[in-house]
């Protein structure tokens, strides 16, 4: 696993290189000129969190409504929607779980524009789909995924962008920008800010974890990572849904995790970490600045915050295998998973 986290810049910087940068460019530059009316991603685990993250993305930039697809209504229920006027996106790290190929063939055959975003582009997912996105990660020694899932993030990013320019080809101020992106990874990376509070986490018996927005996504990845590798309790909530009753189960005896990035959700999450400083809880944040009300930081840089997910889950990937080990448990192959969990 430390090996895996270690390899995200330069997966990172295979995906931005001109020549992946133009194959995604490509298949955005179709999307683009189909005009889809709305957009629904599927997938399962880890990829679930990089869909939504994608979701969020195409109804912020594309001002277009997105959401979770379930794969079950097709393969379970067996209902025959109509994609016609759909992006579908399907967005596996194998590509061979039967019920997103299933449902991106569906999608597909009933006029959607269908797109694969996976890290094995011979996969049935991918020939399932129409257009492919091959996120060219390289293997992944360890069972929990780290650099599928941000390889996911970036090409879906780069999509999403792509789309939104109408030729598929990024703006300069955004390919400037992850131009930059390995080189950010790396040096947030060579932090080992995660070893302290993962020592001081070692004997709780739950954690909440939260963020707003962009952030969502990142608090809801961590929290599956932890949970997978340490067994422990995870809670994700969005940051309003915290406020919404969930705040009752913070406690000083229940650590909470904060995603705080900079710009609408991150100023959202100032209040909820104000509520929860309230309650004598204790916050650790994942900021570029000191947030008022958290006991401790997990340090990132200060980028906008549709960048965040990014390089915030990487401090969040180094705490879950940190914690694991302090706790006694073998990251690479937690108890009960495989690396590919067919569902149907």
């Amino acid at each position: 696993m430390a090996t895996d986290i270690s390899e995200q810049p330069e997966a990172f910087a295979r995906l931005v290189a001109p020549g992946s940068a133009a194959r995604i460019a490509e298949v955005a530059a179709v999307v683009a000129a189909r005009r889809p009316r709305h957009v629904m991603l599927t997938a399962r685990g880890t990829s679930d969190h990089a869909a939504l993250y994608g979701a969020y993305l195409a109804e912020i930039r594309l001002a277009l409504p997105a959401g979770l697809g379930s794969p079950s209504t097709v393969t379970l229920f067996g209902t025959q929607a109509d994609y016609s006027k759909a992006l579908v996106i399907g967005v596996s790290q194998s590509g061979r779980s039967p019920d997103l190929c299933e449902l991106v063939k569906a999608a597909r055959k009933s006029g959607a524009t269908t797109v694969a975003i996976t890290n094995e582009p011979d996969s049935l997912l991918a020939q399932n789909a129409e257009l492919v996105i091959h996120l060219d990660a390289g293997v992944e020694r360890a069972l929990p995924a780290t650099k599928t899932y941000t390889t996911e993030l970036l090409a879906l990013l780069m999509l999403i962008e792509g789309v939104r320019a109408g030729d598929g080809r990024l703006p300069e101020p955004e390919a400037s920008f992850l131009a930059t992106l390995p080189e950010l990874a790396a040096r947030l990376l060579e932090d080992d800010g995660a070893e302290p509070i993962a020592s001081r986490l070692r004997f709780v018996d739950s954690l909440v974890i939260t963020g707003r927005g962009y952030g969502y996504p990142t608090a809801r990845e961590a929290a599956h990572k932890i949970m997978e590798t340490s067994y422990l309790p995870a809670l994700a909530y969005s940051g309003a849904d915290l406020l919404h009753g969930p705040l009752a189960v913070t406690a000083p005896r229940v650590p909470v995790l904060a995603v705080v990035g900079q710009g609408p959700g991150g100023v959202a999450m100032s209040e909820v970490v104000a509520r929860l400083a309230a309650r004598q809880s204790e916050v650790t944040v994942v900021s570029s600045t000191d947030v008022a009300g958290a006991h401790d930081r997990l340090h990132v840089p200060g980028v906008d915050e549709r960048y965040s997910p990014l390089l915030d889950i990487l401090p969040l990937q180094r705490l879950t295998l940190a914690l694991a080990v302090t706790r006694g448990n073998n990251p690479d192959a937690p108890e009960g998973i495989t690396k590919v969990t067919p569902t149907r």
